[in-house]
């Protein structure tokens, strides 16, 4: 702690300012000391000086009586005794006089006092009574001219001034003594005045040396070290590191700069590592961009697998990898795309078979005929539940899986299980879309043309019959004529079947296409048709827009060859929340109440079609005249959503 206080900067500029406080403090006390002591000292030079000058006026008096007025002449001389005598006593002297007898100004007043009580002031006493008037108001005796006076008085005169030098050279002494002690009091004060003048220049320059030498170095220091530091250089350090308070601010500072610098490096380091994160981030948002966009592609082959490992090889940076899928579970495995360039696989076949029941991502090592140590990191290519087969990446000996690469390779192995899976899928639809178009026309082909040639043949059987049984060429003809109208029903169903099976709805709607049918059969007729279609934005089915077209279109077919009618009306109506309604009315001669089907192929056909639908188809006469053919069913889901379901609902 001493050491300490011995090395403040603080403590040694507030001494030395204290210091020059306290000099300049000293001084003007001693200043007024020497004032309060001189005080005075003037007047007394002058007093003393004054009794001087009143000795010679005496003396003078004395000596030179002029032709003055004998009783003026007593009073001017008994005055002039007098003032000495008061000026003597003077405060303004003896106030000065120190009360010390064995002082030597005291000894020079007491020695004049002496003089003037015992030998000055008894003569002139003596000749002030002789020079004064009797009671009788007679002048003196010199007045008269008595010789013995006259005597006496120039023996007094003579006296008076055999005495009076001695007496105005105590007189000086003291006079000299009053000036010395002024003087002596003048160079005391001088010397004050020096002394203080010097010790505060002194302190002056110790505190300017202080300055320059202790305070400027280390705050130019502690300014360049601020300067860098703002601009981000903390590798520079204060010099100044002395045991004082710069000092300790130095050290403040270089232990600030120590913690910043480390600080500063945290954080690039930091920084660096979180832009390497982001790199990664991006890499992998890239690899996944990419991996949903080619497998998107609803033409994915082998190759394009093999650049799909490729670019997880550059992501994750290890590999090569496998792709490897079960035709069934437990069953056959083969291997789908491999970035291997050598064309080793990274597992064989068993290996495969034993990773295909794993639940989750595993670390599998396997030992090499050479007994060498194969790490391979097995991921599962599922799809829900369903797992296709799996992700194998080999992990270079000392290679420490990540966390985000593992996060990362299972998601790639989540989008290629559902791209198989989707592939699957299409697949399925596909085959299954083409096993119910088959159908179809087989159901078209027997409820139309089937049955038409099975007519035909038995109407054939029947003219064979005839002809051999009879020569009526009537029943023959009749027979014959019933061939000719079976064909030409026959081909007019093979016509409208060809018409069934080109028809489509095509990315215009079902609007438009019924707009088209309905100027299609007013082109054929000349039938008034007219379509008033208010579904409220709803979007059916591919399946449902074509039964309803087909509906839509044998009805008018009917309404055509059938009706008579002059006018036709289609109307579709109907919400989300409400069933669909369809109906064709016109105002021909009518439907019978029990009409015979056995050639209305059309009209088991429009059944069959709304029984797809899930509806029942209404067929009935108007009360006059005209038909109405009516049905209505529930919207499907549409699009994915239907396919979705549907695919749901199959056992794959």
């Amino acid at each position: 702690m001493a050491q300490r206080y011995k090395n403040s900067i603080v403590l040694r500029m507030g001494i030395s300012m204290g210091f020059i406080i306290l000099l300049g403090f000293l001084t003007m006390l001693g200043s007024i000391f020497i004032e309060e002591k001189t005080q005075g000292h003037a007047a007394a030079v002058n007093q003393a000086g004054s009794l001087r000058m009143q000795s010679y006026r005496i003396a003078t008096r004395l000596v030179y009586k002029s032709d003055i007025n004998p009783e003026t002449y007593w009073k001017l001389t008994n005055q002039l005794v007098q003032e000495f005598e008061d000026r003597l006593r003077s405060p303004r002297l003896i106030g000065i006089i120190p009360a010390d007898p064995e002082h030597k100004l005291t000894r020079a007043y007491n020695r004049i006092n002496q003089q003037w009580h015992k030998k000055i002031k008894p003569v002139l006493t003596v000749y002030v009574g002789l020079m004064a008037p009797d009671k009788t108001g007679l002048l003196p005796p010199h007045e008269v001219g008595d010789p013995l006076w006259v005597a006496t008085q120039q023996n007094i005169r003579s006296r008076y001034v055999s005495i009076v030098d001695r007496f105005v050279g105590d007189i000086d002494i003291l006079v000299r003594l009053l000036e010395e002690g002024t003087e002596s009091n003048i160079r005391w004060l001088r010397a004050i005045q020096l002394n203080s003048l010097f010790l505060t220049l002194a302190a002056v320059f110790y505190t300017m040396y202080l300055v320059q030498a202790v305070v400027l170095p280390p705050l130019r220091d502690l300014l360049r070290f601020a300067q860098l530091a703002r601009h981000g250089d903390f590798t520079v350090r204060v010099k100044h590191e002395q045991n004082d308070e710069l000092g300790q601010l130095g050290s403040a500072f270089n232990g600030m700069a120590d913690d910043l610098s480390k600080m500063y490096a945290d954080l690039e380091k930091r920084v660096r590592e979180k832009t390497a994160d982001l790199e990664r981030s991006n890499r992998s948002l890239e690899l996944l961009y990419k991996t949903t966009r080619r497998l998107s592609d609803t033409h994915i082959s082998p190759r394009m697998y093999e650049e799909l490992l490729k670019d997880i090889e550059k992501v994750v940076g290890f590999g090569p990898g496998n792709i490897c899928l079960a035709k069934s579970m437990g069953g056959e495995v083969f291997t789908l795309a491999s970035s291997n360039l050598s064309g080793a696989t990274v597992c064989s076949q068993d290996e495969c078979l034993s990773c295909m029941n794993q639940q989750g991502t595993e670390i599998k090592e396997w030992r090499e005929s050479d007994q060498t140590l194969r790490r391979v990191l097995s991921i599962p290519i599922r799809d829900q539940d369903e797992q296709h087969g799996i992700l194998f990446i080999a992990i270079p000996e000392g290679t420490l899986l990540k966390v985000w690469q593992k996060q990362l390779l299972e998601a790639v192995a989540d989008h290629i299980g559902a791209a198989i899976s989707v592939a699957y899928r299409t697949t399925y639809n596909r085959r299954l879309a083409l096993y119910e178009e088959r159908g179809v026309i087989a159901r078209e082909l027997h409820d139309s043309l089937a049955q038409s040639l099975s007519y035909l043949k038995i109407q054939v059987s029947r003219l064979d019959m005839a002809i051999k049984q009879s020569s009526d060429t009537h029943a023959i003809q009749g027979v014959v004529q019933e061939i000719r109208e079976g064909l030409s029903s026959a081909y007019r169903q093979l016509r409208e079947l060809l018409t069934t099976f080109r028809l489509k709805v095509d990315g215009r709607g079902l609007l438009q296409a019924l707009e088209d049918t309905v100027d299609e059969f007013k082109a054929r007729s000349e039938i008034d048709i007219r379509l008033d279609c208010n579904l409220q934005g709803l979007q059916l089915s591919e399946n449902q827009e074509i039964h309803v077209l087909q509906v839509i279109r044998e009805a008018l077919s009917n309404v055509i060859r059938h009706s008579g009618a002059t006018s036709a009306q289609v109307t579709l109506t109907g919400g989300e929340d409400e069933p669909i309604r369809v109906s064709v009315v016109d105002n021909g001669r009518g439907i019978p109440a029990s009409p015979e089907r056995s050639r209305h192929y059309g009209l088991a056909i429009m059944d069959e079609r709304v029984r797809s639908l899930n509806g029942i188809l209404t067929i009935e006469p108007l009360p006059g005249c005209g038909t109405r053919v009516a049905f209505e069913f529930m919207a499907a889901k549409k699009g994915h959503e239907a396919i979705v379901d549907k695919v749901d609902s199959l056992e794959l």
